[in-house]
């Protein structure tokens, strides 16, 4: 969900002025399927349920949609499991994950497109984690006759769309049933969601248990359509690397970050872009501001607390401004620090990506008024002094 490939367009503009402009630079088609889609119908009612079944009249050509399209999930689900139980019961992971973890916005994406060109490395890809359950019956079927349900890029910026682009983990999680702050994007008025789940520590030790297993049943259910270590991405693992790196004791982890001026105000347009697109009710952006401020901080007291329990040669940290200024030294460094693969032999593709694709690529500078980075110098003050952005 997080991007940095050509953002927002390339003007300068202040917060404010930015909030009023539209919420999508591309349009997104109404038959186009949204992040629900892959539900199953046990978690698409918990999740009407959890949002009081406020729908929007506008929206509910998109719930019947999504009610009829779960049972046939529902039918796959089961057929992926007879057709594929002897390879999903020998299933494993082919060497330790490597997270990307970093607020939103902040080039985790644009970071984690450029690692899967490595084709040692594989990643989920959008189908399978919009359809989670029975990907590996149907992901073939789509790939190939299917790309045209897909805009070719994505609404709240200029990042290729398609089946096979790597993906968020969370969306799998979401639509096969888990609690994710990912609900608010359903019923956006509630605002702050399953925050809990940000970093995982204020639920009980069997709820925690339920989520790592279902991320390992999918990881594992990737591995065995992909046969190759995978590189995971997910701003929502910032908070929880803690219980991931006990879960998955030879994890690596990338950490990026990015100036808050940038990323306060890109975050903002993320959200309000996806309510426009994917939201089962009309959003009032009331709360927003303090919705994007409360993330950070709550994902971050979680990390830094937890960082100290993992080994140094397990994770790095990296810039968003050093990642454009510098892609193939940015990523040598991550391969150094991180001991992957030899680089040397990836190396010349992020080379000629460099200078075909980065040439031009331009990044939204924002300018926060006196009183808006004010408020984030006061809320975000340790990521500003930490990570040299003061």
């Amino acid at each position: 969900m997080d991007s940095t490939s050509k953002p927002e367009g390339t003007s300068t503009s202040s917060a404010k002025s930015a909030d009023s402009k539209p919420a999508t630079l591309n349009s997104y088609p109404f038959y186009s399927p949204r992040f629900w889609h892959g539900m199953r119908p046990t978690a698409w009612w918990r999740l009407l349920r959890s949002g009081n079944f406020e729908i929007s009249p506008s929206r509910i050509p998109m719930v019947i949609s999504v009610s009829l399209t779960t049972l046939i999930n529902t039918l796959l689900t089961w057929l992926q499991n007879v057709l594929f139980a002897r390879r999903l019961r020998e299933a494993e992971l082919h060497g330790p994950p490597v997270f990307i973890v970093g607020h939103w916005r902040s080039g985790t994406t644009l970071l984690h497109e450029l690692m899967v060109r490595d084709e040692r490395f594989s990643s989920p890809s959008t189908f399978q984690c919009f359809a989670p359950s029975h990907f590996l019956l149907t992901q073939w079927f789509f790939r190939k006759f299917a790309g045209w349900l897909l805009p070719g890029k994505r609404p709240m910026d200029n990042m290729d769309a398609g089946w096979d682009r790597p993906q968020e983990d969370e969306f799998a999680l979401m639509n096969l049933g888990l609690p994710s702050p990912y609900r608010r994007i359903a019923f956006p008025r509630q605002n702050q969601v399953d925050m809990e789940y940000l970093e995982l520590n204020e639920i009980s030790a069997t709820e925690r248990e339920t989520w790592l297993s279902t991320l390992k049943s999918f990881l594992l259910r990737v591995s065995v359509s992909t046969n190759r270590p995978l590189v995971i991405k997910s701003p929502t693992h910032t908070g929880r690397v803690g219980h991931l790196a006990k879960a998955f004791p030879q994890a690596k982890f990338v950490h990026i970050t990015r100036d808050p001026r940038s990323l306060f105000p890109s975050t903002c347009r993320l959200w309000r872009s996806l309510d426009d697109v994917q939201a089962l009710q009309t959003s009032d952006e009331s709360g927003l501001d303090e919705y994007v401020l409360t993330c950070l901080t709550r994902m971050y007291d979680s990390f830094h607390a937890d960082r100290s329990q993992i080994d140094d040669h397990h994770i790095i940290d990296i810039r968003y401004e050093d990642l454009i200024a510098d892609p193939v030294g940015t990523l040598r460094t991550i391969y150094e620090s991180l001991r992957l693969s030899d680089f040397e032999t990836v190396s010349e593709d992020i080379q000629a990506w460099t200078e075909k694709e980065h040439r031009e690529y331009r990044t939204n500078r924002h300018q926060l008024d006196p009183e808006q980075e004010k408020l984030l110098l006061d809320r975000w003050s340790d990521y500003f002094d930490r990570y040299g952005y003061r």
